[in-house]
């Protein structure tokens, strides 16, 4: 296929669907215990919501909505941290545009904003370069964030900076990685998932041999899956046909676009700037080791953590926001208490509904709203009873 109609053919997708349900008597499945199946990636959320992929599935088969979402899982105490930095008058600070209304503990960026602060939207970090270049009497600060998928175009941001001298440029790192948060949801005692659809862009930039682990060691099924409609579909289907044979292995879905070693140009990019942290914080999911990296010694003038003082404080999150329970797949979008009332995305109380990759809003913004809070409604008065 070569045209992007061809990966939407109503036809084929029929197809895939029957395909998929006929896995059923070799799967001994019933929809008392559905098997869990989690797509990792937000953008693979947008697909299955925008396009109505989950009504087409059968009743037997559940897709959990996992914490592949940047923007989502970045904790209040590091928006706060970004405030603390906008506010600062001889500071410029840029940003991609879903993380300027993630709420911190006091106010968004998008408030700092309103409030008088420097804070501007860019498409890439090489934007915030160029700001730099023509403002060098201010700092230009980039809030650099995502998964690995973006880690090269930054890695080479701060590289350029060196090469051309630009010190009033700097990055606040909030870069995070994958491997080791879908190996804290295999560790989670409440784990449930039977098969992993991997993250397509990722896997473009490390390739797919770093999630070999899911399939050796946790025996899980995990398919390397791309953003259109039918490659969710296929993908489930080979996830599927794994556990029907009782198989285990990293299958690629998406090999138009990820080779098997990942993009060497990108990783090289990367570990030239960056090195692992200890540990991070994810909003939800609370600290993981190794699951985010920092700007190597070798690049600290370009390291704002290093150029700046920072609060560096840890906040939590209302109690009334469930995002953590969410993100682990424990509860659905609708069963969290504020869901579409008090938290909306006008009004978003947890970042899962700020970022329009988060679950949350997907489901707010495609799904059928009445209906699902009647669904909650009808199981508080369950529990209640």
């Amino acid at each position: 296929m070569k045209y992007v109609d061809e990966f939407r053919d109503p036809a084929k997708a029929k197809a895939l669907i029957a395909n998929i349900n006929g896995l059923k008597d070799s799967l001994n499945a019933n929809e008392k215990k559905p098997i869990q199946l989690m797509e990792f990636c937000g953008g693979h959320t947008h697909t299955i919501f925008r396009y109505g992929i989950e009504p087409m599935l059968p009743n037997w088969l559940e897709l959990v909505h996992g914490p592949g979402c940047p923007v989502c899982v970045l904790p209040m105490g590091r928006v706060d941290d970004c405030v603390a930095l906008a506010e600062r008058p001889d500071v410029i600070f840029t940003t991609f545009g879903d993380a300027m209304r993630v709420p911190g503990s006091k106010k968004s960026l998008l408030q700092a904003k309103a409030d008088g602060a420097d804070i501007r939207m860019t498409y890439s970090p090489m934007d915030s370069l160029e700001l730099a270049r023509k403002n060098p009497d201010k700092q230009v600060i980039f809030f650099g964030l995502g998964f690995e998928t973006t880690m090269p175009s930054t890695a080479l941001t701060v590289l350029q900076a060196e090469r051309e001298g630009v010190t009033n440029f700097s990055l606040f790192c909030n870069h995070i990685t994958t491997v080791p948060t879908i190996k804290a949801i295999l560790d989670s005692p409440e784990m449930q998932i039977d098969a992993f659809l991997a993250p397509g862009h990722v896997c473009m930039v490390v390739g797919e041999r770093p999630f070999d682990f899911v399939a050796s060691t946790y025996n899980k099924p995990i398919v390397v899956t791309g953003f259109e409609p039918l490659d969710i579909l296929q993908s489930i289907w080979m996830a599927l046909k794994q556990l029907a044979d009782k198989r285990c292995t990293v299958e690629n879905q998406y090999s138009r676009i990820v080779p098997p070693d990942g993009n060497a140009a990108g990783l090289a990019a990367i570990d030239a700037v960056f090195e692992i942290r200890e540990f991070f914080e994810w909003r939800g999911l609370g600290s993981i080791d190794h699951s985010g990296v920092k700007m190597k010694d070798a690049f600290r003038q370009f390291d704002a953590e290093m150029k700046f003082k920072l609060p560096n404080l840890k906040i939590a999150d209302p109690k009334s926001c469930q995002c953590g329970e969410v993100l682990k797949g424990v509860i659905r979008p609708w069963e969290c208490k504020v869901f579409g009332t008090t938290c909306t995305p006008e009004t978003p109380m947890g970042a899962l509904m700020v970022s329009s990759e988060g679950a949350c809003a997907a489901y707010y913004n495609f799904g059928n709203l009445p209906e699902l809070l009647a669904k909650r409604s009808k199981s508080i008065e369950g529990d209640a009873a």
